[in-house]
């Protein structure tokens, strides 16, 4: 029996800066939207990364800052069963794109860059922002709150019946 693709999967290295701020982002606007949305579950992993690690410092205050809470994260490396799980996966560059094809089998259909839904012209890729100081972390996460609308659209057609 097939596993249900129930999941929308985010990605990045690391999963203690990008990818948190965006699966918290994207869990508040299911919420807030709802419509359907509710059926599908919202995680994220990375592809380079060990078990249980914080979220940085600096992606906890800037989802503080919209009042989000990501202080109970604790990364986890990217499985094969989270890719079967998935209905979606968004990266945050072309080089995670290329490791997950190069690394996992039954990718899902839809393997997209969180960006990729904006119109054409925007930046594609969400550039890591790891050592850097607070505003590249204010950044990242602006950048994500701007694809938010177009990924909510995107998912609503494509997987809420």
């Amino acid at each position: 029996m097939p596993i249900e693709r129930d999941t929308v999967l985010i990605v990045c290295t690391g999963h203690t800066c990008r990818s948190p701020m965006a699966e918290a982002l994207l869990k508040a606007a299911f919420k807030k939207r709802a419509g359907g949305l509710e059926k599908l579950k919202v995680v994220s992993s990375g592809l380079s990364t060990t078990s249980g690690s914080p979220a940085s410092t600096h992606s906890v205050k800037a989802m503080e800052r919209i009042g989000l809470d990501i202080k109970e994260h604790k990364s986890r490396p990217l499985s094969q069963a989270d890719v079967e799980r998935a209905a979606v996966i968004f990266c945050m560059t072309d080089s995670h794109l290329a490791g997950l094809e190069g690394r996992f089998r039954a990718l899902p259909e839809h393997v997209l860059l969180f960006r990729d839904l904006l119109p054409n012209g925007e930046s594609r890729e969400i550039p890591d922002p790891f050592g850097g100081g607070y505003r590249e972390y204010e950044e990242c996460r602006d950048s994500m709150v701007e694809a938010v609308p177009s990924i909510l659209e995107f998912i609503k057609k494509n997987f809420v019946s």
